[in-house]
């Protein structure tokens, strides 16, 4: 798990330009405290990678049950939900191994990849940089330019600081280990070129072209799809030089077998209909639902069958905008009535 990145995003966004002090931070392994400090430079991009993860997560889960709201900037994201950690009153029982536990490892594995990799990119450290190898012939009308992005460093960043933790002969480390690498293995099937256009007057007669991630929300959704499609596992033990060693077996054999891009996870999801400390629900109640939506976002399922209240709400919003020559836009301020839509 990830437990230290809490402290790392806590400490970075605290401190701003401020050095990190890897011994200050709690949680870390010492494989994981040698990275630090060896790679102090990228650290602020590690955290920026999390804090990007955090808000995909809650983004796409937004309508759901189970919002990602155990999630939070001052949380481990790569802990609470994962591993019970000291600093959070409600946090997943500890070592949940749940689809929400698989989403969410993988989106904060390719969050750190992805700001890793934008960060070399844009020069802001000295110890990377563009990447080399798309420097051969160029394709019709368009040739090698600007800064290809280095996603396999980005990768490997991410590879080896967020999985130095998930070293023990047990299921749920191999868990974390394949659903880690199933979120960096996104970023490097969705690499793609990029191009500029040059010429007279935008003609684009010649394009300049470089090798680029996709947009993290499109990689958001496509873990998302992921998730819902994940595949249920079992534990089997057998005995090796070194101990009794854990690993996942897909739970029915007629089913195609995971492949390292699929999810994986081996314990159910608790309902998340009510407040629960053990499972990290906050439960529903109070939750704003869509009551014309037969979806899960809307007030039947999401409130669980409890009901929902209904209240009235005064927003200012501008209206009336008129267009003016030029070349300016003037709005009036109106005040329109909603009516907002809770669980009970």
């Amino acid at each position: 798990s990830y437990y230290c990145t809490w402290a790392l995003g806590q400490q970075y966004s605290s401190l701003g330009s401020q050095p990190i002090l890897c011994g200050s931070i709690p949680g870390l392994v010492p494989k994981q405290l040698r990275f630090c400090r060896n790679y102090i430079e990228i650290m602020p991009s590690v955290a920026e990678g999390v804090k990007l993860g955090i808000q995909e997560c809650q983004h796409q889960f937004r309508g759901r049950r189970w919002n990602c709201t155990t999630i939070k900037d001052n949380l481990a994201i790569f802990g609470p939900v994962l591993d019970k950690a000291v600093h959070v009153k409600v946090s997943f029982k500890q070592r949940m191994s749940t689809r929400e536990s698989a989403f969410v490892h993988a989106v904060a594995s390719a969050g750190v990849a992805f700001a890793v990799t934008r960060s070399c990119a844009e020069g802001t450290s000295t110890m990377c940089g563009c990447d080399s190898h798309h420097k051969g012939p160029p394709g019709e009308g368009w040739k090698w330019g600007g800064c290809s992005e280095d996603a396999e460093f980005g990768v490997l960043v991410s590879r080896e600081f967020a999985d130095a933790r998930e070293n023990r002969p047990d299921a749920r480390s191999a868990m974390n280990r394949h659903n880690n690498e199933a979120g960096r293995t996104t970023i490097l099937d969705h690499m793609h070129l990029r191009c500029k256009c040059h010429g007279l007057s935008g003609s684009c007669e010649v394009k300049t072209c470089w090798w680029a991630q996709p947009d993290f929300r499109m990689l958001g959704d496509y873990l998302k799809d992921k998730y819902d499609s994940a595949s249920e596992m079992v534990v089997e033990k057998h005995r090796e030089s070194r101990g009794w060693v854990e690993t996942l077996r897909a739970k029915y054999a007629f089913f195609k077998h995971p492949t390292e891009r699929d999810l994986v996870y081996y314990e159910g999801s608790p309902n998340f209909c009510e407040p629960n400390p053990e499972t990290g629900s906050f439960g529903t109640r109070d939750r704003a639902c869509n009551v014309s939506s037969h979806g899960i976002e809307g007030c039947d399922l999401l409130c669980c069958g409890r009901g929902h209240n209904t209240r009235t709400e005064k927003r200012k919003e501008k209206c009336h905008c008129i267009f003016h020559w030029c070349c300016y836009v003037s709005c009036q301020e109106c005040v329109r009535v909603y009516d907002v839509h809770t669980c009970k």
